[in-house]
């Protein structure tokens, strides 16, 4: 769910200001960088003594003066084939879109799902259930009260049962420091559809919600929290050095419990309070101890509680899954310098010495030496005391000499401190088994240099996982580039790379189909390079297109087809409006653009949420919202919907929801559209007002279904 800036800083300052009112124990932190290359150890802990032993230490090595972070708001930004589907023949009364996911067989989360006779959808804190027969609603069940209706949630759903998950502020997520307390956890709701939408049961948990995939009507959910420790006050004036050794002795003091992810049950009115057990937490060899990811699995067909929960101890932003893994990655966080221990004043001796002049620091002496050149001479201040020159003639008595001044001893000063620098970037690589019925497995750990852009930089395909990440520079004047690393997908152990993509540029979308790769870098215009991945141990380009702009989405289309949904940009890289493209990817050696389609001065969710586009292949239909930047911005974004034939692209038209008058709620309703479906011969297009339906060939109104 998207809210408005003005809304997000609101509620970012009520939570901050509860936060600041509460005291105790740091949010989400930015937890020191491991590089785990090659150690693919798993260990488990012998039981919580062994356990709280290890945590106190690393985490006391890892806590700084302010906690385990800075205090931030971050407002909210994923080899398949297309995600469509069809239970009957291409185009037919009973063929229907599905939610757009990375891989085939594996459900994402998102606000509306549909099995072509209902149409379920999460908007404004309610669920709401729509027969397409009928075109009514026909069920709904509020989820929060009316002035949470701004929280995020989104729908997995399997026959009569759904999961809603609700990330509690999710894009508003707070990075707190030791002085704040967390912000309140996300919940996931199991709801009944068979009859009227009932509340069989729900979970809410300490932490903040990364991501959940399912498969069948198992449904993985991941959660990263961090240690619940109160850290003392600090007192006024109160040095670095005085707060960091405050804040390791909380740490020492701190129980096992204090690390150990809680969550709660409810049903039937009935609270039951849990925690992961110590001998379901298992570590990497190594890892900083200030955040821990925790799997917990559901069956929809069951409830909550039946499957123990699962937790390694590393962070986690990042989930990719397939049928057999569950893969969870870290990129590196914000880094912030950490806490450096200034040593202390050294009383001057009672007769300072002249020190002597450092060989490696520049001098303003002049140079005396044969062949250098004389200072510019420096005009007098009118006011220098003047001294008149001796008069030729007279003697000159030479002053005496001096007694010669006892030597003093030379006291060296202490040497500074090295100053702090970012540690190499670097994504930790996590890898849960599925396959088993019950708990997932965790069976391997590893690492890439670099940071990857989102989900759709992995790829797991002939037990081989693929990653494409950017690695920024550490040092003056060294250029960003890019790479794709091969891992063995059991191991995670490296087996091949390609590297130099995109110098001094950034990766802004990546797709793996089947042995071949594509990723985009841009900075002033957008190069598309093709890869030839058949060999792990020897990945190479093959071929390299130059345009403007850039794609910030790929999409397979036809065979030797590839869609970019994007932005197009002048020679400078300033952004113009939406631009979507059709390459032709036949040739890896040889890409090429087919055609382009571009509207100046908009953008695309698609851009930064894949779920918002929808391929057609039956039709060749394109759809997706569309928000024009112009004066009628508040109007919100409409659905732009494009044929995509092996040749060309050509704009079908666009869609837009009935428009409101100017609303003061703290959540205002969006008006702009946000997903498109296709339902037999009917496009939907679903925004917070309700539900449009339009004709999939002609684009014709049909019907129009408001939410109450």
């Amino acid at each position: 769910m998207r809210i408005s800036i003005g809304a997000a800083g609101a509620v970012a300052v009520a939570l901050l200001a509860t936060a600041c009112a509460s005291g105790g124990s740091g949010g989400v932190p930015a937890p020191a960088s491991v590089n785990l290359t090659g150690k693919i150890q798993l260990v488990s802990y012998d039981g919580c003594d062994d356990m709280l032993a290890s945590l106190r230490t690393l985490t006391a090595k890892n806590v700084g003066a302010w906690g385990f972070g800075m205090p931030m708001v971050a407002l909210e930004a994923q080899d398949s084939m297309p995600a469509a589907r069809s239970t009957a023949g291409s185009g037919s009364a009973g063929s229907y879109s599905t939610t757009n996911v990375h891989e085939a067989g594996v459900d994402e989360p998102d606000l509306v799902k549909t099995d072509g006779s209902r149409v379920i959808v999460v908007t404004q804190g309610v669920l709401r259930v729509i027969d397409t027969a009928s075109r009514k609603v026909t069920g709904e069940l509020r989820l929060v009260p009316r002035e949470q209706s701004w929280m995020p949630a989104d729908l997995l759903v399997s026959g009569n049962r759904a999961l809603v998950l609700m990330t509690q502020g999710g894009g508003l997520a707070v990075d707190t420091t030791a002085r704040i307390r967390p912000m309140l956890g996300p919940k996931y709701v199991l709801v009944d559809l068979s009859g009227a939408p009932k509340e069989l049961g729900s979970m809410s948990m300490t932490g903040s919600h990364v991501d959940a995939r399912m498969v069948g009507s198992t449904v993985r959910i991941v959660v990263k929290s961090t240690p619940d420790i109160a850290f003392p006050e600090p007192k006024p004036n109160a040095k670095d050095a005085e707060l960091l050794a405050a804040n390791r002795a909380a740490v020492e003091r701190a129980p096992i419990e204090a690390w150990l992810p809680k969550f709660e049950i409810e049903s039937g009115g009935v609270k039951t309070p849990g925690r992961v057990k110590c001998e379901n937490v298992s570590h990497p060899a190594e890892f900083s101890g200030t955040s821990m990811l925790s799997v917990h699995t559901l069956d929809l067909n069951g409830s909550f509680g039946t499957v123990e929960p699962i937790s390694v101890a590393a962070d986690g932003d990042t989930v990719y899954g397939t049928k057999d893994s569950l893969y969870v990655t870290s990129n590196p966080q914000l880094w912030f310098m950490p806490t450096v221990l200034m040593p202390e004043a050294v009383d001057p001796p009672a007769d300072p010495v002249k020190p002597a002049p450092d060989p490696e620091m520049p001098t303003l002496i002049p140079d005396a030496s044969p062949g250098a050149i004389a200072p510019e001479v420096q005009p007098t201040h009118p006011e220098a005391e003047k001294i008149t020159p001796p008069t030729p003639g007279v003697e000159t008595v030479a002053p005496p000499t001096p007694a010669p001044t006892p030597k003093a001893e030379t006291i060296a000063p202490p040497t500074p401190a090295p100053t702090p620098t970012a540690p190499p970037e670097r994504t930790e690589i996590h890898r849960f088994d599925i396959t088993a019925v019950g708990s997932p497995r965790y069976v391997s750990s590893g690492s890439v240099p670099g940071r990857l852009l989102n989900q759709y930089s992995l790829s797991e395909h002939a037990g081989q996982l693929r990653i494409a990440t950017t690695s920024t520079p550490q040092t003056p004047n060294a250029k960003s580039e890019s790479a794709v690393y091969i891992l063995k997908a059991d191991t995670l152990a490296q087996v091949g790379s390609v590297t130099g993509l995109g110098k001094d540029e950034q990766i802004y979308s990546v797709r793996f189909i089947g042995d071949l790769g594509y990723v985009v870098t841009f900075r002033q215009v957008d190069p598309l390079y093709a890869l030839d991945l058949r060999d792990p141990a020897a990945p190479k380009v093959t071929g390299e297109l130059k345009i403007t702009g850039y794609s910030a989405y790929l999409h397979p289309g036809a065979p030797g087809r590839l869609i970019g949904v994007g932005q197009e940009a002048n020679q400078e890289g300033r952004q113009a409006g939406t631009q979507v493209s059709l390459f032709d990817v036949s040739n890896p050696a040889t890409p090429q653009v087919l055609g382009r389609f571009f509207q100046e001065e908009s953008g695309s969710d698609v851009e930064w949420d894949p779920h918002a586009f929808l391929y057609w292949p039956a039709d060749g239909l394109a759809m997706m919202p569309l928000t024009s930047w112009a004066n009628n911005w508040s109007e919100g974004s409409s659905a732009l919907v494009l044929r995509i034939t092996d040749t060309e692209i050509a704009k079908l038209g666009t869609i837009t929801h009935p428009k409101i008058a100017q609303q003061t709620e703290f959540a205002p309703l969006n008006p702009g559209i946000r997903r498109c479906l296709i339902i037999g011969e009917s496009i939907w297009t679903l925004s917070d007002l309700g539900l449009k339906l339009n004709d999939a060939k002609t684009l014709d109104d049909q019907t129009w279904i408001p939410f109450s």
